[in-house]
């Protein structure tokens, strides 16, 4: 299945350290967890809840939990810049009877990445005292295409080792 082409501007980079796996089904997770990550940035950027790109990589339940994320910058008129690396991935595919489940847990580092105000270019970094860190874990199902799209997000701040 083709999926969509998502590209960020070069003034916010999403990149992603040690995103491989030996394992194709575990790759093929990490591959489109990748994307549905940059789609959501992407929708950020643009200042577009609804994007189409987003809905291709969210399984129904995930898209309002995604559209809710990205609100909570579009709605605040702010955009996101800097660099946020993505790391440490772990991917389990959960063993059950239709073998369509995965989690992936995965840290961000937001020291580089801030929130930029549209209307007047203030730019605003996370507040003194706030772990940059924050960890992530997602569940993914496996859509009738063949696509790792995300079910769940839960994100705690802390709680990881670089």
């Amino acid at each position: 299945m083709d999926r969509p082409k998502i590209t960020l501007p070069s003034s916010f980079k999403l990149t992603f350290e040690s995103w491989t796996s030996g394992n194709a089904k575990e790759q093929a997770v990490l591959d489109d967890a990748k994307e549905e990550l940059r789609a959501g940035y992407a929708a950020i950027i643009a200042n577009d809840p609804d994007s189409e790109d987003l809905a291709f990589y969210d399984t129904e339940t995930g898209l309002p939990q995604s559209k809710k994320w990205i609100k909570s910058y579009t709605d605040k008129n702010v955009t996101v810049i800097g660099e946020l690396p993505a790391f440490d991935p772990k991917v389990t595919l959960v063993k059950n009877v239709d073998g369509r489940t995965a989690t992936l847990g995965y840290c961000t580092d937001e020291s580089k990445a801030s929130t930029k105000d549209r209307k007047t270019g203030k730019v605003v970094g996370n507040p003194a005292g706030t772990d940059p860190e924050v960890f992530y874990s997602v569940t993914l199902r496996k859509s009738a295409q063949g696509v790792w799209q995300n079910a769940s997000v839960t994100s705690k701040r802390g709680g990881c080792a670089k």
